[in-house]
């Protein structure tokens, strides 16, 4: 219960200073750079060619521009808008993909490894687009070289600075000013790029008498060097860092930070064969505190990275190419809980995980490619930690620690890949693929969206890695003049060791994470249907996704098969781009999705003076239904014998005032015919926003 109300007072706090709110009431519930996103692939024929089935390649340019949330452009918010993905609430910039969670994505930075990479507990994304140089979305076929998630993979890779002159930007928003700046360290021959963004809502806060004693802030910060060391060598040195800091008076302060660091040499050969060699740390840090009541509270946690990756890439003739490859990691996983007064030592485990791959792809004939991948994953809990052996009823039997460096359980995964692409013909291709994944880091949540309060755990001696099986099929149509293509894709996955809490237990309940959980089989199916038109003054796509999501854990919900919380039956999302004019740009997106799957009582007792609810079964009410109108218009112009070029961006958020629900919470109100209130909590009605931004 304490947890909850502050969980509200943050977000309390966030909503005063930045957006508007509104709580509906009802008795009853009904159950059951100046670079923009460029959210397809780089071309139609490039979607069309694409061996891989489920991918979607996206890169920064200057074709689509996206409406966004307090006018801050959002790669993750982008993403949500396409076929089998789905934003986890409209508080986040998280992504579900095809019917997993946000925990079950893997979200990489230049190689490094990114968690809860969210600003504001998850409204806007922790990437800032100035440095964005390309991204790829894996949510059906994942590639062998990438592992560690058995929903989707995405992966971000910074641009290089400019070589030959110095080039930068600075905007002024309404929630953020950023700046970046890239030039040459020795021209033509190495750079380097700084890019950095803060919010100013501290600063606002001071001239508030209510608020002036409450904290709230974030920033990021990244950097990359560039060194072309001769023709056929290059070294790249990249650093990225965030933090959140967010306080009310001295009752509660919440920190949160992530850093990564990435140093790769490629190299190139003859024959086409190159060689990329990583030295990779990442870290997030998550650190919260409550003072109320006497109670001297804290939750901290974190995950920390290390090790070394080794990819080797060869041409075998004019219709094969091979992939080969290697990663080492350290693993340092301490378990948030909260606790009194630093009392109980958490769970800091340790662990190493290796990985093996081969990848190829190989064409037979001219209609027939075919990618063929194999990873082999090995992941050892090691010792310096505590490690339980639990009794029938979850209670710790024996603990035990073997000692550092000395292995608790090695889990060793075969995860074979493969996709193939078929061209019917010039307009019509025809694609199938089955993969399997292995994840050995689980986050456990109360909500269906991430935030700071997430526990992480690794497997371990009780504890399965999760395992996923996905095959998917697909064709893809597209017009002579390219002015159009359509993709139909149908998707089955089944996942195994599934995570889900037992009834009554949280976030907050015990330390040992394996004696409030249960394990079980997931399953998730649908079909995606994305139509594309690329040509022209309007351009946009209109994209569908019709999908299940459920799960059966034994000891929860009579182990029968119950909805997970991240089931969307349905979800729309259209987007349209038209370009008015050479200085004016519009764009338009609308979005609607099928309310999300909770728990709500369906009884209730009184003991003591006190009241109890009663929850039957998982997950068997639905919020209402989501929808939103977003638009933005730009106006840009070259200045200064062309020099300089300076951009208006007008967006409103939420256009015609729909507020989507957040949270319900259940509540004693005598005046109803139940005696029980529930509350709908929304966030965002209406948003205008406005930014300024210069560009040389």
């Amino acid at each position: 219960m304490i947890i909850r109300k502050w969980y509200v007072v943050v977000w309390g706090l966030l909503l005063t200073q930045t957006i508007l709110a509104q709580t509906e009431e009802s008795d009853t519930l009904q159950g059951k750079q100046l670079d923009e996103v460029i959210v397809t692939s780089r071309s139609a024929r490039q979607r069309f060619e694409q061996v891989q089935i489920g991918v979607e390649q996206m890169q920064m340019g200057d074709v689509l521009r996206l409406p966004s949330l307090f006018g801050e452009r959002d790669i993750m918010r982008s993403v949500q808008l396409l076929p089998g993905v789905k934003a986890e609430s409209e508080a986040s910039s998280g992504f579900q993909v095809r019917g997993g969670t946000s925990a079950q994505n893997s979200i990489l930075l230049d190689d490094a490894p990114i968690y809860n990479a969210g600003h504001l507990m998850g409204i806007i994304s922790a990437f800032n687009d100035n440095v964005i140089g390309s991204a790829s979305l894996y949510k059906g076929l994942i590639p062998s070289q990438y592992g560690g998630a058995t929903s989707a993979v995405m992966n971000i890779a910074t641009r290089s600075g400019n070589v030959d002159k110095l080039h930068g930007s600075g905007t002024i928003g309404l929630l953020t000013s950023k700046i970046h700046l890239e030039a040459p360290i020795v021209p033509h021959r190495s750079s380097i790029i700084l890019a950095a963004r803060r919010s100013y809502m501290d600063m606002m806060m001071r001239n508030m008498e209510d608020f002036k004693d409450n904290t709230l802030y974030f920033y990021d910060i990244n950097a990359k060097l560039n060194f072309n060391i001769d023709s056929k060598n290059q070294l790249f040195l990249s650093f990225f860092t965030s933090r959140d800091k967010m306080g009310v008076s001295d009752l509660m302060m919440m920190k949160w930070t992530n850093v990564t660091a990435t140093a790769k040499w490629l190299s190139h050969f003859h024959g086409g064969a190159s060689s990329h060699t990583s030295l990779i740390f990442s870290q997030f840090n998550t650190n919260i505190g409550l003072d109320v009541m006497d109670w001297d509270l804290s939750f901290t946690g974190h995950i920390r990275q290390g090790g070394i990756r080794q990819n080797f890439h060869f041409n075998i003739g004019k219709h094969q190419q091979f992939e080969s490859g290697i990663q080492s990691m350290l693993i340092s996983l301490k378990s948030a809980e909260w606790q009194q007064q630093q009392n109980n030592q958490r769970e800091q485990r340790p662990s190493w995980e290796n990985n093996v791959w081969i990848n190829d792809l190989i064409s037979l004939g001219s209609k027939m490619k075919v990618m063929a991948g194999l990873r082999l994953n090995c992941f050892t809990a090691q010792g310096g930690a505590d490690y339980y052996q639990l009794t029938d009823d979850a209670q710790i039997a024996e603990r035990f620690d073997p000692g550092k460096w000395h292995s608790v359980k090695t889990w060793l995964t075969l995860e074979p890949r493969i996709s193939m692409n078929y061209t019917v013909s010039k307009q019509v291709g025809i694609k199938a693929g089955y993969s399997r994944t292995a994840q050995n880091i689980h986050a456990l949540r109360n909500q269906s969206a991430s935030t700071p309060f997430d526990r992480y755990t690794a497997s371990s001696n009780l504890l399965h890695p999760q395992i996923a099986n996905q095959w998917s099929t697909g064709i893809h149509l597209l017009s002579k003049n390219r002015m159009w293509d359509l993709t139909l894709e149908g998707y089955y996955k089944k996942v195994e060791h599934v995570l889900d809490y037992k009834d009554g237990k949280s976030f907050g309940s015990e330390i040992e994470i394996e004696r409030i959980v249960l394990a079980g089989d997931g399953r998730a199916y649908g079909s995606e249907f994305c139509l594309h038109k690329n040509l022209g003054k309007l351009t946009g796509w209109l994209s569908y996704t019709l999908s299940w999501s459920e799960n059966k854990i034994p000891g929860i919900n009579g182990g029968r098969w119950y909805t997970a919380s991240n089931d969307r039956r349905h979800d729309v999302a259209i987007v349209g781009m038209y370009a008015l004019s050479n200085t004016w740009d519009l764009s338009a997106t609308w979005i609607y999705n099928t309310g999300r799957a909770f728990t709500a009582p369906s009884a209730k007792y009184e003991m003591t003076g006190n009241v109890y609810y009663y929850y039957a079964e998982r997950n068997g009410y639905r919020e209402p239904a989501n929808h939103r109108l977003d638009l933005s218009a730009r106006w840009h112009k070259k200045l200064k014998n062309n020099k300089i070029t300076r951009e208006w961006a007008f967006g409103i958020y939420n256009a015609y005032n729909r507020y989507n629900p957040f949270m319900i919470v259940f509540d004693e109100d005598h005046t109803t015919a139940t005696g029980t209130k529930a509350t709908q909590y929304s966030l965002f009605g209406i948003l205008p926003s406005v930014s300024l931004t210069y560009q040389f």
